[in-house]
């Protein structure tokens, strides 16, 4: 067994990025409070392909050096947009013709093993606070709620490792 060579790993330029053909799916960060959080899931989006990141609230936006530490250039690939309000964001994406998921433990929710994305879906994944989660008011206004299982005595992770966990399960069938 051999490792690989950056130069055998068939990387996508910065151009060749932007032109490829992305998931049909938006990463949405309300309130997160953490750079490297942010900068974690701008690496994430990248690697899956996801077509966007929004930044909503507090959640701290690019270009900072902290942000860059865990993204490695990922802002600078992955399209992001901020909103001051997470009503701003809905409301672009429901005009997009996007459906509202929160990643969030509740009622009813889906278990991601069982959350199949329809062919031609696009949807917005919302991802909260690294302590309260996604707002109440947030949750209400999605088509539903998809929930990681989970065995432990936490029932939680990490933002990022959330989002790396749902991404990777949405995108695993799928070839680019």
């Amino acid at each position: 067994m051999r490792k690989l060579g950056m130069d055998e790993l068939n990387r996508k330029t910065v151009d060749e990025f932007k032109e490829a053909e992305k998931n049909r799916v938006i990463v949405v960060l309300e309130n997160i409070r953490s750079m490297q959080n942010v900068g974690s899931v701008f690496r994430t989006a990248d690697a899956f392909l996801v077509e966007a990141v929004y930044l909503i609230g507090y959640t701290p936006q690019p270009p900072h050096r902290d942000i860059h530490k865990t993204a490695l250039g990922a802002t600078e690939t992955v399209a992001w947009k901020y909103f001051k309000t997470t009503a701003e964001a809905i409301e672009e994406l429901k005009a997009n013709g996007y459906k509202l998921f929160g990643i969030e433990q509740v009622e009813g929710s889906i278990m991601l093993n069982e959350f199949e994305q329809q062919p031609g879906e696009k949807i917005a994944l919302f991802f909260g606070n690294e302590a309260e989660g996604v707002e109440q008011e947030t949750l209400l206004q999605c088509d539903g709620c998809i929930e990681i299982p989970q065995f432990g005595m936490k029932h939680s992770l990490n933002i990022s490792v959330a989002a790396g966990v749902v991404l990777w399960e949405l995108v695993r069938g799928v070839e680019k």
